[in-house]
């Protein structure tokens, strides 16, 4: 009684013929019961506010729609549900919007949806969703509808509310629901789970990454997985790409959600074969009392400008500048209110190419008023074409002020959302929310580590020789998820990569809360730095908004490592 799901899709933009190859793909063992699509990211939220703002229509995944255009067809063919949540804040236009187009198809094809997410406007909010669970979608399926499309669900959501409906589970059957959250979590986020963006990508043929596959899931009644892809795609899935997106925007050992709050220290992996990872073992609890919101609001305007400085006196040329842009803004009475530098040092000395001599200092202004970031910075930065430092050029002209958003979170008691399935004929189910039990959030004590290992010759080197890592934003804050794959290594990590050692490795987090998660069975550490994005992805705080690097420069950092295990 397996039910197999499968992932097409894991931000608005992800690439457009994986819904044709996940609903064509698999043979006939290995075809898809359920296709999923993740379109929803923080920011997208907040395009898809402005675009509500232009048009009340608007509020969903346009390419969702254009996808299903071929996609609906295929999956009626083959007895194939799809649940999506590219409805984003207008999941019943949506809905609308496939009927049309299924009758333009001439396919009998059953369409239901879920909202309730969307809470009542708020002063200076743009978008306010709630994070659903998957009951909506459960009680959607179990009606017939052959396409759910959902609003704000959690990302989970897409594969919990499919699970409930084909097993049967109960909302306390907190173990079960557990596994399917995890099982939900590895396909969110497509090929990340099979290759992409891979820590240990260079240990393998370059070929087998240049086109990964999308996941699947084989879920089973018990509530564990089996995570693969369809034959014959590029991609590959094993304990490592697996844990990795199991770290991947998490924190601490208690995952909670509306649906269940799943403890990621007892997951267990097991490479079951070649392209297979069982996930089991994974255990459950209630969930919290309320539902997180996510908010959307627009933060102002911003302008960047780039200077290019090349060769010599990198060091000199960017005080000059920088100390003739401040007087500028002085002298019309125009600085922005928020003012940064930064100098990025990409240049070599004696380069045999210009580009390779040159280094960047990138401007970043921010104001409520798009006139302080606008005309005042194109001003000041083109009239020093031909009065500042030798060499002077930008990497492009700025231009006018451009609006930019501040994502935040607060709960709500899940009672206080409507949470409401919009089945095939219309009839509109409200879903019971919050579960008969919920349980606070409290932190899991850290596990005991495992013993040291002895004292021996150490080598200097980087991190990543030995350790995987993956990073990403929440909000304002940022996770970095870092794992190993042998038990020696696991006892030398779990020691030597402490809060202070990330501090000492990361300087730019050095003045930052930082809090370090350990997770035994993936031989994992999961540390959160709080506020090290600012006010979240679409203010662009930082060079990397997303922190979709941080790991990358965490591995790059060297450190004294054992002899023995390099």
């Amino acid at each position: 009684m397996v039910l197999r799901i499968g992932n097409a899709s894991g931000f608005y933009g992800d690439r457009f013929d994986a819904v044709r190859e996940m609903l064509t793909g698999g043979g006939p063992e290995g075809a898809i019961d359920v296709l999923t699509g993740d379109y929803l990211a923080e920011l997208t939220m907040l395009i898809l506010g402005r675009d509500q703002l232009k048009d009340p229509s608007a509020g969903y995944a346009k390419t969702f729609l254009r996808q299903m255009e071929e996609g609906l067809g295929l999956a009626h063919e083959r007895g194939i549900r799809i649940v999506a949540n590219a409805g984003g804040l207008n999941p019943a236009g949506l809905a609308d919007a496939l009927r049309s187009l299924a009758e333009k198809l001439g396919l009998p094809t059953r369409i239901a949806h879920v909202e309730g997410d969307r809470l009542p406007p708020q002063e200076g909010v743009l978008t306010a969703n709630a994070y659903l669970g998957g009951a909506g979608v459960a009680a959607c399926l179990a009606a017939g509808a052959d396409v759910v499309v959902t609003g704000r669900v959690t990302d989970a959501a897409l594969v919990t509310g499919p699970a409930q409906w084909h097993f049967g589970w109960g909302p306390e059957e907190y173990d079960r629901l557990a596994g399917a959250v995890v099982a939900g979590h590895v396909l969110e986020c497509g090929t990340q789970a099979t290759g992409g963006n891979y820590a240990f990508f260079a240990e393998h043929d370059p070929a087998v990454f240049r086109r990964p596959g999308f996941p699947v899931a084989e879920l089973h009644a018990d509530g564990s997985a089996v995570i693969t892809k369809h034959a014959g795609t590029g991609g590959l899935v094993d304990v490592g790409t697996v844990t990795a997106q199991l770290l991947y925007e998490t924190a601490g050992a208690r995952y909670p959600g509306p649906d269940v709050t799943a403890r990621l220290d007892t997951v267990r992996l097991t490479q079951e074969g070649p392209d297979r990872v069982r996930i089991h073992g994974v255990t459950g609890e209630a969930p919290p009392p309320t539902l997180k919101v996510g908010l959307n609001r627009l933060g102002g305007f911003r302008n960047e400008v780039v200077f290019v400085l090349t060769g010599l006196d990198v060091e000199a040329k960017a005080r000059l500048v920088r100390d003739q842009i401040e007087d500028a803004f002085t002298a019309a009475d125009s600085r922005p209110t928020d003012v940064r530098w930064e100098l990025a040092r990409t240049d070599r000395e004696d380069a045999d190419t210009e580009e390779t001599a040159s280094a960047l200092l990138r401007l970043v202004v921010r104001d409520p008023d798009p006139e302080a970031v606008g005309r005042a910075l194109t001003g000041a930065a083109i009239e020093l074409a031909l009065a500042s430092y030798p060499g002077f050029h930008v990497t492009a002209p700025p231009g006018k002020g451009a609006p930019y958003g501040v994502f935040g979170t607060a709960y709500v008691p899940a009672a206080d959302v409507p949470h409401t399935a919009v089945l095939p004929d219309g009839t509109r189910v409200p879903v019971p929310v919050p579960p008969k039990s919920t349980e606070d959030l409290i932190p899991v004590p850290d596990p005991e580590l495992p013993p040291p290992l002895p004292y021996g010759p150490t080598r200097r080197a980087p991190l990543g020789r030995i350790a995987g890592a993956r990073s990403g934003d929440k909000g304002g804050d940022a996770n970095v998820g870092v794992w190993v794959r042998s038990d020696e290594e696991w006892r030398w990590l779990a020691h030597a990569l402490t809060v202070e050692r990330f501090h000492e490795l990361l300087p730019e987090t050095a003045d930052l809360p930082v809090v370090r998660h350990v997770l035994p069975h993936l031989r994992a550490l999961n540390f959160t730095v709080a506020g090290i994005l600012g006010e979240g992805v679409a203010s662009q705080a930082r060079f990397d908004p997303q922190a979709k690097a941080l790991g990358e420069w965490l591995r790059s950092r060297h450190l004294d490592i054992p002899e023995v295990l390099l």
